[in-house]
């Protein structure tokens, strides 16, 4: 008998991603499949080839175990509540011991353990990890790099300035990985054979780039200069309040730049490639497929 997966946050970019490569490049059988969201309304597509979809809300912890009943092996996608998304996603981790799943898969982020921790939102999957882990089911706990795709927030206005600030220390590297090779891993990650895993990959990028190594990288992609500017975390925030950025935006951007500077995205792996039997996707891959959006 097949068994049955579970993807939670299904209408969510990296959710759907996952879904969409279990039902194509994976080959999952639609009825081995169950999709969950907030909303079940917006997967009406999926429903119509066969998928099952079930309304999962980690916010209302007392229906998560009928949510998660006949599941074998469940993706919980960490939401987008940042900050408040903690007591949620332990609930559906207690939910889905209760309700009998075998296995977790869980996206989580580099290393986000320690007393503190650079990354501001680090305690919300450091909290989340430690449920994983104390609720004695066997897990794939995913470890993913900051996105690609997270540089169409900031390269637009650095390639229109010509000037990228930024508050990392000197001669700090990041593995910068795609969306889609998060999305791939995580497919591969649910539906690989499980001996009783204890595991936790971490999820990059090939190849770790200074700033000004990107920013080189970038002009080369895109026909325009940048230059790199190093300032202290209190000029850089000084800037964005300039730049009428609310303060729980800088407050993040900032703790981005000290997680960096810490040297926690800074190393490779080979955990895309072993999971998905793919090399990760290099970042000038990116910026060259996104050249129009990046420079508009």
């Amino acid at each position: 008998m097949s068994e049955k997966l579970m993807v939670t946050g299904a209408t969510g970019k990296l959710g759907r991603s996952v879904v969409n490569l279990l039902l194509g490049e994976f080959g999952i059988a639609p009825a081995d499949l169950v999709a969950g969201t907030r909303d079940p309304g917006k997967l009406s597509d999926l429903s119509t080839r066969g998928v099952t979809v079930r309304a999962v809300d980690f916010d209302k912890p007392e229906t998560l175990p009928a949510a998660f009943a006949g599941i074998d092996r469940l993706l919980i996608v960490s939401t987008d509540a940042i900050g408040v998304r903690l007591a949620g996603q332990q609930a559906a981790v207690k939910a889905a011991k209760a309700a009998g799943v075998k296995g977790l898969v869980y996206t989580s982020a580099p290393n986000p353990h320690g007393d503190n921790h650079p990354l501001s939102f680090a305690g919300d999957h450091a909290g989340t990890e430690t449920a994983i882990f104390d609720s004695g089911l066997p897990y794939r706990i995913l470890r993913n790099n900051w996105y690609q795709e997270n540089l169409a927030m900031s390269l637009p206005a650095v390639l229109k300035s010509g000037t990228w600030y930024t508050s990392e220390e000197p001669g700090t590297k990041v593995a910068y990985v795609a969306h889609e090779d998060c999305a791939r891993a995580a497919a591969a990650a649910l539906i690989r054979p499980w001996k009783d895993d204890r595991a936790i990959y971490e999820i990059t990028g090939a190849e770790a780039l200074t700033i000004e190594e990107l920013a080189a990288l970038a002009s080369e992609k895109l026909a325009k200069p940048i230059n790199v500017v190093h300032l202290s975390p209190e000029a850089l925030a000084s800037g964005l309040k300039a730049a009428n950025l609310p303060p729980p935006v800088i407050e993040m951007l900032l703790s981005l730049d000290a997680t960096n500077s810490a040297g926690l995205l800074a190393k490779t792996s080979g955990a895309v490639e072993e999971l998905t039997g793919r090399k990760p996707s290099p970042i000038a891959s990116y910026l060259e497929a996104n050249r129009a959006a990046l420079t508009a």
